[in-house]
């Protein structure tokens, strides 16, 4: 092949679609649910629910991994004489389980439920009537009910600029004054004039006038009394600036720490993490500029279920413009329910790069100082953390310089680094010696400022407990960020909680699917667009899984994260199956506890691979 035909081969499957999957009769979600419709024959959806259960798939059962064999074709006959069925409505199944309702005691998608059979209950005369376990729905707010969640009016304000964000106004205010300033020292005099130029201020100045609590109390109150007009009348956000001192600091040495992880790194999949030992979670990164926007899917990444003991949401943007009001609008809407937010300083992506986002700031040093400065103090006690490369360049390594500067002056409350640049994307191993070098470089600044020590953790191809603590022991650094390894293997946590290296089975692997099953139920629903949305994010997490290589199968160990293993058969036909690499198989998997997927639904992987070439 050319280079240009190798070059296509590789990489991102561009624009990928994936149509969404409807009912044949789209029932009314009022009606749905049990309740009257208020736009009555106005609606636009179907309010016959006898039609739509006469129309409907027949329900979905889950089935325990015991009654999936090793050998092909993996489920047994007796799992396919699913539960008594209603003489009446044939497409009800009598004796499954809906997850939804299982772990919250209601399900909230009524009668479009894929697992209906699971929570109706039928009269002598056969009507049918939701069911509801209000023990459960007790529990279920404390144990089991996401959190985070933002309102449709919120999302509106925002996204037609009605939202008020004074904090973030007044610290804008405030860098525009210095911007103007600097520019009135830099005119050029006329011949007759004389003009004694102001000295211009470097960002460390800035920065320190900028600090002052004072300075920007003062700024929100002239702010809020020239918006309303009273000087009198007290506001709200007199209190709104925190001291530096004062922010909360993160504890978090020796704890694990599940990295952002775009597309795969979703509610469900953090839910498998933390029950495998994670501690410590971040949501998917989120663009500033959606965010402001309103964006529904956006807002969604905020998302957090209570098992997250440390839960932080990761921003990317390119300017304090929409870095800073995000942060105020995320600390306003997440009281409560965030214990951090971290700043994207090392995506390399050429979307996000070229728009000056994600590893570009590494560049802009005086840009991301105001940047976190403008968050700090828009965010209150919420630490803002930073995750970045060692540079952009592969040749000029830039991280040492750059690290001391976010904690000591910007007040960067906790650091990642990636050993790699952003050129070297994922191409070469992690460079762990360079991490030390910027670890002692933070340590040393701190004690020469005499402030306490942040915590600091490193970040690449850690695939074992092995690489866990030797890269620790070697770096130095408080802990180590797990981002492909938790995604091959996401028991990973579990050997770095037991200093172990775990020699899963194919029959515990597929365990952990069917946990990761129900929860994307419960997470993105359990009616037909809920379940082919599930189905779409398994298949996105077993395109990472089947590279997986069973250590019972290994020549030498620990295994490698950067080895590609030859073709090979497992020990099961099972094992075989989960490292199969042809996507058509992942969709087989799926259809375990899924179903079958319907004709017209497909998947593309993301990354180009010979589960892309198996499709044709």
């Amino acid at each position: 092949m050319t280079k240009e035909e190798k070059k296509a081969t590789r990489g991102a499957n561009k624009g990928r679609r994936f149509a969404k999957t409807r009912d044949e009769v789209d029932l009314c979600w009022r009606v749905a649910n049990g309740s009257d419709c208020e736009h009555g024959e106005n609606c636009k959806f179907s309010h016959d629910v006898s039609a739509y259960l006469a129309a409907k798939i027949h329900d979905v059962r889950i089935p325990n991994t015991s009654e999936i064999s090793d050998s092909a074709p993996f489920v047994y006959e007796g799992n396919k004489s699913v539960g008594a069925s209603h003489p009446i409505h044939s497409s009800l199944d009598l004796g499954t389980t809906c997850p939804v309702f299982s772990e919250t005691g209601e399900c909230r998608y009524g009668f479009k439920c894929r697992f209906l059979g699971g929570h109706v209950r039928i009269n002598e005369t056969g009507n049918i009537t939701l069911a509801g376990d209000e023990d459960k729905k007790a529990r279920a707010v404390l144990t089991a009910n996401e959190l985070n969640f933002v309102s449709s009016d919120v999302r509106t304000a925002l996204r037609t600029k009605k939202y008020p964000t004074p904090v973030s106004a007044a610290y804008l205010e405030e860098l525009k004054g210095h911007e103007d300033k600097k520019e009135e020292s830099k005119l050029v005099p006329d011949e007759d004039s004389v003009i004694v130029a102001e000295p211009e201020q470097d960002l460390n100045s800035m920065v320190s006038a900028l600090k002052t609590p004072e300075c920007l109390t003062t700024g929100i109150k002239e702010l809020v009394q020239k918006r309303t007009g009273d000087a009198a009348q007290p506001t709200d956000t007199e209190d709104v600036p925190i001291g530096f001192r004062e922010k909360k600091r993160l504890h978090w040495a020796g704890k694990t720490y599940l990295a952002p992880l775009t597309t795969v790194g979703n509610l469900p999949f953090r839910r498998v993490c933390v029950s495998l030992g994670a501690d410590i979670t971040c949501g998917e990164m989120g663009l500033a500029t959606s965010f402001l926007a309103g964006s529904k899917e956006e807002w969604s990444l905020v998302r957090r279920h209570p098992s997250e003991k440390i839960f932080g949401v990761q921003i990317a943007g390119n300017k304090p413009a929409n870095m800073v009001p995000t942060a105020e609008a995320i600390a306003k809407e997440l009281a409560g329910g965030l214990d951090f937010v971290d700043v994207n300083c090392g995506c390399p992506i050429d979307l996000v790069f070229r728009q000056g986002s994600g590893s570009a700031l590494i560049d802009a040093p005086g840009k991301l100082g105001k940047i976190l400065i403008g968050m700090n103090k828009a965010l209150g006690e919420i630490p803002v953390t930073v995750k970045l490369r060692m540079g952009v360049r592969e040749a000029k390594h830039t991280a040492h310089k750059l690290m001391p500067r976010l904690v000591v002056d910007w007040n960067a409350a906790c650091l990642t680094l990636h050993g790699r640049t952003r050129q070297q994307r994922y191409t070469r191993l992690a460079d762990w010696d360079y991490i030390q070098k910027c670890v002692e470089a933070v340590r040393t600044r701190e004690e020469e400022e005499d402030l306490p020590a942040v915590p600091i953790f490193g970040n690449g191809d850690c695939f074992s407990a092995h690489d866990y603590y030797a890269n620790l022991e070697q770096s130095k650094a408080d802990g180590i960020m797990v981002g492909r390894g938790a995604l091959i293997k996401p028991w990973i946590f579990t050997e770095i909680k037991e200093r172990r290296e775990w020699d899963i089975s194919a029959r515990e692997r597929l365990d952990l699917i069917r946990d990761y099953v129900n929860y994307g139920l419960n997470h993105f629903g359990s009616d037909t667009a809920g379940v082919n949305t599930t189905r779409r994010y398994l298949c996105e997490a077993l395109s990472f899984q089947y590279r997986y290589v069973p250590i019972g199968l290994l020549e030498q160990l620990p295994g490698r994260i950067n080895d590609r293993a030859p073709a090979f058969h497992g020990r099961t036909d099972l094992e075989t199956l989960l490292s199969s690499g042809d996507s058509r198989d992942w969709i087989k998997i799926s259809e375990m506890f899924l179903g079958p997927a319907p004709e017209t639904w497909v998947f593309i992987p993301k990354h180009k691979s010979n589960s892309y070439e198996a499709q044709g």
